[in-house]
């Protein structure tokens, strides 16, 4: 294993420039850096604190879904914002976090780099990151929000249960992939999209969405929905074409394809 090197990360902030990732938290090992991240911000933290592990023993998805990944291999990172957003921006943050990852991983690798609503970022329909963002509430505003990323970088070998299901950027052709250089990208990705987010929620990237969209034109079930996706809508939501010629909106839950 690893260990991420925080003070080389240091350095690239540095010379990058950036608020985000300051103070950083890294460590062996986690039960969550979501829930270090929440702790955190229940206790004060500020706008662009950032956790990271090399492991995670509680990694989490939407809906409790476990995360696993092997030690020092991957980038398991939260952050911390305080960006003010009103409680509908925030509902649609997770779709403008995907396009911040995406656009990490496709400036690295050749392959088709895809956003899954709502929340995964796939190669040939395998996973090749996670989102998972909690927010902290006080009087109906939104004080805080923790932007969870689990992002495969280094793995070579898939365990048996993630083959077919999976993939990292060095499978996909990114000969050194690095995390410290990875979370730097991703977290330039974060303050641009963030702030536009801020300024004009979905509506100024629903084209780049659906040209990305790993769902649009394939048939899927959601939420007891049955039918062909057909993008994602301003507020977020997916909109399903049923048989019937009539259309559905998810506003929520996972989704498969049928």
């Amino acid at each position: 294993m690893t260990a991420f090197d925080v003070a080389r990360f240091a350095a690239l902030r540095r010379e990058r420039g950036l608020g985000l990732g300051e103070p950083l938290k890294a460590v062996p090992e986690t039960g969550s850096t979501n829930d270090d991240a929440m702790d955190a911000a229940r206790a004060g933290a500020p706008h662009g604190a950032t956790f990271v592990a090399d492991a995670q023993t509680r990694g989490r998805g939407r809906r409790g879904a476990r995360w696993t990944s092997p030690p020092g291999q991957n980038l398991l990172c939260s952050v911390l914002l305080r960006p003010g957003l009103s409680p509908e921006l925030t509902g649609t943050l997770t779709l403008a976090v995907g396009l911040a990852v995406r656009e990490v991983a496709a400036a690295r690798i050749a392959a088709d780099v895809r956003v899954k609503w709502p929340n995964d970022v796939l190669v040939d329909d395998r996973k090749l990151a996670g989102i998972l963002l909690e927010s902290q509430l006080d009087a109906g505003q939104v004080t805080a929000i923790v932007v969870g990323v689990g992002l495969n970088v280094g793995m070579s070998e898939l365990p048996p249960e993630l083959r077919g299901v999976a993939t990292s950027l060095a499978l996909l052709g990114d000969r050194h992939p690095r995390r410290e250089e990875v979370l730097i990208e991703l977290l330039a990705a974060l303050e641009r999209r963030v702030a536009a987010h801020a300024q004009g929620g979905l509506t100024l990237v629903l084209a780049e969405l659906a040209r990305v969209d790993a769902l649009a034109g394939r048939r899927v079930r959601a939420d007891r929905v049955e039918g062909v996706a057909a993008g994602i809508a301003p507020d977020g939501a997916l909109r399903v074409r049923i048989d019937d010629g009539e259309e559905a909106r998810v506003c929520s839950g996972g989704v498969v394809l049928i």
